[in-house]
């Protein structure tokens, strides 16, 4: 069977856990791995039989069949270099980085209506975490108001992660507003010391429009998203069930990772590839139809 041919831009722990995921695609296959040094993760692709180069996105518009391409970078990177190459080249880019130059994604609620879009943007990890359970309260009683705040353990936020801390509340933010479909947003993260590390933990806070709708219908709109976010991020559940009093509904959810290449605690990492992966698969199946591949 044919796949398409995709690249990952950022080497990091990112940038390997997606290629672990990318091996078990149906209709994903790993075209380059590209960084700017040296690094381990250029090293074990290669030892994986992937193609490598440390030219970062220039030798990924210049590699033959790419049609996708990840950026696990920085916004900095895709705003400046990696967003607008990828773009000139005619390769959908599907932005790891709170950059967000193109539109939000979160698979579970708008991903059909993205996927003729050249660049998508896949928030951050506390956005695809939480954005489904807001949809999901908004959809059925309306929402004035959400509060998110996505703990993680401190071992699972890289370097990428800690220079993006700015950008991941700004960003999960807007993403609450504009997808989730709240009047207003606000995000917090939490970096959690424990030991052992602790899961990715995230409470959702909604101040709904229409409490009468009752705890019933909105606890059926959260378990109705719930399973959809559970076919591409198995290890996502609901800690605590949705508690409606008068008009604040409080609900937590946890993700558990994967375990492909990252610690199964780390699910704030594996949720938001879970979903770039998810975004893909779609985009690449549309392409395989078209048999422009």
């Amino acid at each position: 069977m044919n796949k398409v041919k995709v690249a990952v831009i950022g080497p990091g722990n990112i940038g390997s856990d997606l290629m672990y995921k990318i091996f078990r695609s149906k209709n994903l296959e790993m075209g380059m791995m590209a960084g700017i040094v040296e690094s381990e993760g250029i090293k074990r692709a290669a030892s994986l039989g992937v193609p490598v180069s440390t030219e970062g996105v220039r030798a990924v518009v210049k590699e033959e069949g790419i049609r996708i391409a990840f950026d696990a970078t920085s916004a900095a990177a895709h705003l400046k270099f990696n967003g607008p190459a990828l773009k000139e080249a005619g390769i959908v880019s599907i932005d790891l980085t709170p950059a967000a130059i193109g539109p939000y994604c979160v698979p579970s609620v708008n991903l059909d209506a993205l996927k003729q879009e050249p660049d998508i943007n896949m928030v951050t990890c506390g956005g695809q975490a939480t954005i489904p359970i807001v949809y999901a309260v908004s959809r059925v009683a309306g929402a004035a108001y959400a509060e998110i705040v996505a703990c993680i353990s401190s071992k699972s936020a890289g370097p990428g992660t800690r220079a993006n801390m700015d950008e991941f509340t700004e960003t999960t933010s807007k993403a609450i507003e504009a997808v989730g479909g709240t009047d207003k947003g606000k995000a917090i993260i939490v970096l959690n010391p424990a030991e052992p590390p602790l899961m990715m933990t995230n409470t959702i806070v909604v101040r709904v429009k229409d409490p009468g709708v009752g705890i019933g219908k909105i606890t059926e709109s959260i378990d109705a998203i719930v399973a959809e976010l559970k076919e591409y991020v198995p290890g996502y559940r609901l800690r605590v069930p949705p508690v409606l009093e008068g008009d604040k509904l409080t609900t937590i959810v946890q993700v558990e990772g994967q375990g492909d290449f990252l610690p199964n605690y780390s699910g704030n990492l594996d949720i938001i590839n879970a979903a770039a992966v998810a975004a893909a698969e779609k985009i690449a199946a549309g392409m395989l139809r078209k048999g422009g591949v």
